[in-house]
């Protein structure tokens, strides 16, 4: 508590994001309930009527903790990242898509206009006028309505401002979020310290592989399948049945839950530790496991892998070395 007995203020934010991450605190169960007996929530748009005004109006650093999921899509998105940067002491990149960009940032492969054309030429939403979306409108009487400018680039959360904390997932998991909420309330009350700043928290230091109870051989794999076309043996590693899973480059934390689950794992904790770009480190693991030393046997088992852009860099392109493809950079 502060000195004035005034609670510490807590805000959670929702950029280009899917919510996943808003119902995932809520699913912390009875843990929700500590959060309010410790916090003054004061802005939570998902949950309780704000308008950007009141945070403005705050006092610089008035904020003690700040959730911010969601990647930066658009420029509301970025005044948002400034604003509550400015308001908060500490801001925490919540999620995949602050974290990494997440699904959000896989649109960084193509451009703005034929995200629109997709989306608005369909079959189902062509209105026959060619119409899109743009930053403002113009009627006889003035500028009447402004929207907020699609970004060309999707970028992360501390592409736009400095973060304290990162937490992955998509969602983080209950259990974690639980975890991080226990020893920030604790820090409050001088019972723990804080990680120091720039740590990844609500996650492990391995990888998912290191969780995974599946049993592990030697890789010898001379094709890719996908899951739904084969039936996985339930007790072995599923990348040595040619299923193609991210385990070895991801980030421990999540309890292995979906190879628990007969799913290989996709990725959404990010970069293990150490792991400079995901996607590279993924395609490393990959080659190291071919049963070939042929150029071209090697080609024909990696044509077993679809969409290798969106399966090497699902969750992590905009927080990548790639970070866009050429077509989204063609107008910066």
């Amino acid at each position: 508590m502060s000195e004035n007995g005034a609670k510490p203020k807590f805000a959670m934010y929702w950029a280009a994001a899917c919510g996943g991450c808003e119902i995932a605190v809520l699913n912390i169960h009875e843990k929700i309930l500590d959060v309010d007996a410790n916090f003054d929530v004061v802005f939570w748009p998902v949950a309780m009527d704000a308008k950007y005004k009141d945070v403005e109006a705050m006092p610089d650093e008035s904020i003690t903790l700040c959730l911010f999921n969601g990647a930066i899509r658009n420029s509301e998105n970025e005044e948002m990242a400034h604003l509550l940067r400015r308001k908060s002491k500490i801001l925490v990149a919540f999620g995949s898509c602050a974290c990494e960009g997440c699904i959000p940032a896989l649109a960084n492969l193509t451009t703005p206009e034929a995200i629109f054309e997709a989306a608005y030429a369909g079959p189902t939403t062509d209105d026959g006028h060619d119409i899109r979306p743009q930053p403002e409108w113009a009627a006889p009487e003035g500028i009447m309505l402004h929207l907020p400018k699609f970004y060309r680039v999707v970028k992360t959360l501390d592409q736009v401002v400095p973060v304290d904390y990162t937490m992955p997932g998509c969602p983080p998991e209950s259990h974690q979020i639980g975890a991080v909420v226990d020893l920030v309330i604790k820090a409050l009350h001088g019972e723990a310290d804080l990680p120091p700043a720039g740590a990844v928290i609500g996650a492990g230091g391995s990888t998912v592989c290191d969780e995974c109870k599946r049993a592990r051989n030697e890789k010898k794999i001379n094709r890719f399948v996908r899951i739904q076309h084969v039936k996985p043996d339930p007790a072995l590693c599923l990348l040595e049945q040619g299923i193609l899973c991210s385990g070895p480059a991801t980030r421990s934390g999540c309890t292995a839950l979906c190879p628990a689950a007969g799913a290989p794992c996709v990725g959404c904790y990010g970069p293990a530790e150490g792991v400079l770009d995901y996607g590279a480190r993924l395609m490393s693991a990959v080659a190291s496991v071919i049963d070939s030393t042929q150029p071209e046997e090697i080609e024909r088992i990696l044509d077993g892998i679809p969409d290798p852009a969106g399966s090497f860099y699902r969750f992590n392109l905009g927080g990548s070395l790639l970070r866009a493809g050429k077509p989204a950079w063609s107008k910066q």
